[in-house]
Formats: C-alpha cells, structure tokens, sequence
C-alpha cells in the first residue's frame, strides 16, 4: 500500500458490562482487537514501522489510570473509543481532559445507537474542552458529512451530498476536531457524490487524515479497502498539495513524526 508508519489501536479490557453489550462487542465491537500490551509489544519489536494507542472501557473506574500507564509509556493517541456510552458522559469527559494533558489526540467512533451516543450534541465538547484533539470516524460521523442526512438509523447514506451536515459544520467551526477517513465508511463518503468530495477535501485540506481500519491482507486492488481509499484521495484531491496534507503532512504534524 506504500504506508511507512503505521498506528495501532487497542481495545479495553474484556469485561461485560452495557458499554460493551455485555461482552459481545468486545475486541472493539467484535473485530478480534488486542490490548494495550500487545500493541505496546508489537510497535517495540518494530521500531520506527508502527506506533500505538492506549484505550480502555470508558465507563470502567480504572479507564483513566489505565491509559495514562500507557501514555506514560509512549503511546501518542487514546482510542480507540468504541464503546456504548454518550458522547458527554462524565466518564468521556476525563479522557477529554487526559487527552489534553498529555498533549494527544483521542479517538473516537461515533455509531448511532451502538457507540459514543449523542453525536448532535458533541459540539459542547469541543466548545468545552479547546485543548483537547479529537479525531472522528465510522458511519454516524461520516453519514453526517450531508445537511439532509435525517435518519439517522441510516449508517451508509448513498446518493448526492449538500454541504454543511453536523460533521462539515464541526470541522469548519471547531479548530480541535479531525476526521479519519478510515472504513468503509469513509471510503463511501468520498465516493457517493465525488463532487462534493472534491469540494470537501479542499475545505478541510487541513484536518483530514488517512487511516485504513481494515485488515488489508491482500495491500491492492478492489480486495483492499485501504487501497482504494488511498486512490480515492489521489483522484479527488484538488492538487498535489492537497494530497499530501492527507496522506502524510496532516498526519505527521499530529502525531509528532
């Protein structure tokens, strides 16, 4: 795929508890994810490939001290977090303030009914928490790309966007919020109305990033969702310039590369 560097992202501890569906979703909602130690494990024995993550259940009483054992350790992002809580619990809120503390970038996957529920009211957290960098991703922040998008039980909306849905509107008025372009879903939104693509990707040049969150075995091809959502920004980006910010610069200022 010509990535270099790569980021992982661990789940929280196994536990069953409504945040996780009572265990069914965990792993980060089934995908069969590891923990911090892996991850931390992994990215030593590959110096300079991969970096990582720090996460945990949100609503555990633990969730701070864990992931600040692991930000203590060098982990450069929380998250992510994938678990069933609202967006502005009190307990999505510490790891707000943690994140700003150690100067990190969180993590989240906003999913209607599934995932950091309340993705309308998100907003008060930006305006909160200023000093906190937030990274948005999955279906409910990327259907929202589209002002006309209403239900919001439709995770994959498809068909012409009109700029200035909830998510256009937090990347034009909050300076602290990413977006991920990682999944399926980020994939389809750039695909669905190419048009607006271009138009989008020029606008918020500046606060988007690559991400692939796919197993990518195959690394090309229609068999390779990060793949094509590398070819995507190659053939919608306006300029070279554009490009680049996305797929590398963005990315590198972030995290501090």
């Amino acid at each position: 795929m010509g990535v270099t560097q790569t980021i992982l992202l661990p789940s929280g501890s196994e536990v069953s508890r409504a945040s996780t569906g009572f265990g069914r979703m965990n792993g980060l909602g089934g995908a069969r994810v590891s923990g911090n130690e892996s991850v931390k494990q992994f990215a030593a024995a590959h110096s300079g490939e991969y970096l990582y993550g720090a996460n945990e259940v949100t609503d555990l009483p633990e969730a701070r001290a864990t992931i600040e054992k692991y930000l203590k350790l060098g982990a450069v992002i929380i998250g992510e977090q994938k678990f069933k809580v609202e967006c502005d619990s009190p307990e999505s809120q510490l790891l707000y303030a943690l994140a700003a503390d150690y100067q990190v970038p969180i993590l989240l996957h906003f999913q209607h009914e599934a995932y950091n529920l309340g993705f309308d009211r998100f907003h008060k957290m930006l305006a909160k928490f200023p000093k906190t960098t937030f990274i948005g991703h999955a279906q409910t922040w990327w259907a929202n790309i589209d002002r006309h998008h209403v239900d919001q039980k439709v995770l994959y909306p498809t068909g012409s966007v009109t700029p200035g849905g909830l998510t256009d509107r937090y990347l034009s008025d909050y300076p602290n919020i990413f977006a991920d372009m990682s999944a399926g879903s980020g994939l389809q939104a750039l695909t669905r109305d190419e048009d607006h693509a271009r138009g989008f990707l020029e606008r918020h040049q500046d606060r988007i990033l690559y991400g692939s969150d796919c197993a990518d075995a195959a690394g090309r091809g229609n068999a390779c969702q990060g793949a094509q959502t590398i070819a995507a920004i190659r053939r919608l980006s306006g300029s070279k310039s554009i490009e680049r910010k996305i797929l590398h610069d963005n990315s590198k200022k972030l995290f501090r590369l």
